[in-house]
C-alpha cells in the first residue's frame, strides 16, 4: 500500500516533504507592466487584476511579516513591474520595519527607477536587479515594443548612485534575436560595475508559445562567452539560482541561471506571494493557496500560518519541465512574479 504523507509540521522551519526550508520570499506587488516584452505578453497587454482583488499595503506587509516569522530571511519585490505600484516606497518601509528585518531586494525593468532609486533606498531597499536583454536600441524596441532603453540605463545608474549594490542585470538570450550579443552585454556591464545574470527562457509566457528547441541553453551562453572571456567557476553556490563564474580571473563575475537545462529544484528555498494574495510553493505550480480571503475574513496569524505550512508541504520534487506530465501554469510570469 502507498505510504500516507504525514501532516505538515505545526512548528519549526517552513519545510516541505523533501526537507527543503523556505527562506526566500518573492512578492508580486502588481501584475501590470509598462513594457510588452515579446517572450512575456502580447502587444496589447493582458487583463489586469481589478484593484479590489489586490492586497492592500497593510495586508501585504502583514503576510510578509507572518512569513518572516516562519523563517523567511530575504524578500524580493517583483511584478509585473513593481515600480508601477504607487505605494511601493511605503511597502518597502513597512517590510523594513519588521522584526527580524529581512533583506529586501527588487526585480524591475528599470523604467522609472531613476526617480525612485534614492527614495526606495532610504525606505530600506537593499539591492536591485534590472531586466535588460540588449544594449542595442533597435533590438530593445523590437523586444519590448517600447523605446525606453535610455530610461533603463538612467535607472541602472541611479540605483548604483543610491547604493543599491551590487546592481545586477538580468538578461534572457533568445535565438536569432540577441543570442549573438551576449559577450557585448557582459562587457558593457563590467565596464559599468554591474553584475550580469543570464536566465534561460522559461515556459511562462502568456501566449504559451515557448518551445524547448527554441530556447538558448546555458551551455550555449557559456560557449558564446568563452569565445571572448575566460570563465572560472565559483564554488559554494548553495541555494542560489545562478552558477557564477569569475571573468578573466575576477573580480568581475557573471551568472547563468539554467532553470530548464540544469534545474536546481533540489536546493530551492523559495516561496511566492502573488499581488492578489495567493501563495505558490513553486514558480511552475498549478495550484495555489488563497491567503487573501481568510485574512479579510478575520483569520488569526496562527490560522494563516496553518494554510502556509500545508501549501509548502505539498511542494513537488521539481518543476517537471520536459516530462510528459508537465503543464505550463495558467498564470503568466507577469501575474506570478519572479
Amino acid at each position: 500500500m502507498p505510504s500516507v504523507r504525514p501532516d505538515a509540521p505545526a512548528d519549526g522551519p517552513l519545510l516541505d516533504t523533501f526537507g527543503r526550508v523556505a527562506r526566500d520570499l518573492r512578492v508580486s506587488v502588481t501584475d501590470r507592466c509598462n513594457l510588452r516584452c515579446t517572450y512575456c505578453m502580447p502587444a496589447e497587454g493582458l487583463p489586469w487584476l481589478p484593484k479590489p482583488q489586490m492586497l492592500t499595503d497593510a495586508e501585504l506587509v502583514r503576510l510578509v511579516g507572518i512569513l518572516v516569522g516562519l523563517g523567511v530571511r530575504q524578500v524580493r519585490l517583483t511584478g509585473g513591474e513593481p515600480l508601477l505600484r504607487r505605494s511601493l516606497v511605503d511597502v518597502v518601509a513597512g517590510i523594513a520595519a519588521l522584526t527580524p528585518r529581512p533583506m529586501i531586494a527588487m526585480t524591475t525593468n528599470g523604467v522609472g527607477l531613476d526617480r525612485l532609486a534614492a527614495p526606495l533606498a532610504a525606505a530600506g531597499l537593499d539591492r536591485v536587479n534590472v531586466s535588460l536583454d540588449t544594449i542595442d536600441r533597435d533590438e530593445f524596441v523590437a523586444l519590448t515594443r517600447r523605446d525606453r532603453l535610455a530610461d533603463v540605463e538612467a535607472g541602472l545608474k541611479a540605483a548604483a548612485d543610491a547604493g543599491l549594490a551590487p546592481v545586477k542585470v538580468n538578461a534572457v538570450a533568445m535565438r536569432g534575436v540577441n543570442d549573438g550579443d551576449v559577450a557585448d552585454l557582459l562587457s558593457w556591464c563590467i565596464d559599468r560595475g554591474y553584475e550580469l545574470r543570464f536566465i534561460e527562457q522559461m515556459p511562462l509566457d502568456a501566449q504559451h508559445t515557448w518551445r524547448a528547441g527554441a530556447m538558448v541553453t546555458a551551455d550555449e551562453i557559456e560557449q558564446r562567452l568563452t569565445e571572448r572571456f575566460t570563465l572560472t567557476p565559483v564554488a559554494g553556490r548553495g541555494s542560489a539560482p545562478a552558477e557564477r563564474f569569475l571573468v578573466d580571473g575576477g573580480p568581475a563575475s557573471v551568472g547563468i541561471i539554467a532553470s530548464v537545462s540544469r534545474p536546481f529544484c533540489g536546493e530551492c528555498d523559495r516561496v511566492r506571494l502573488t499581488a492578489d494574495g495567493q501563495l505558490r510553493n513553486c514558480l511552475f505550480a498549478n495550484s495555489e493557496a488563497n491567503l487573501r480571503d481568510p485574512l479579510r475574513a478575520g483569520a488569526t496569524d496562527a490560522e494563516i500560518v496553518a494554510v502556509i505550512r500545508a501549501e509548502m508541504w505539498r511542494k513537488g520534487a521539481g518543476h517537471g519541465i520536459g516530462t510528459p506530465g508537465f503543464h505550463q501554469p495558467d498564470r503568466p510570469m507577469s501575474a506570478i512574479g519572479g
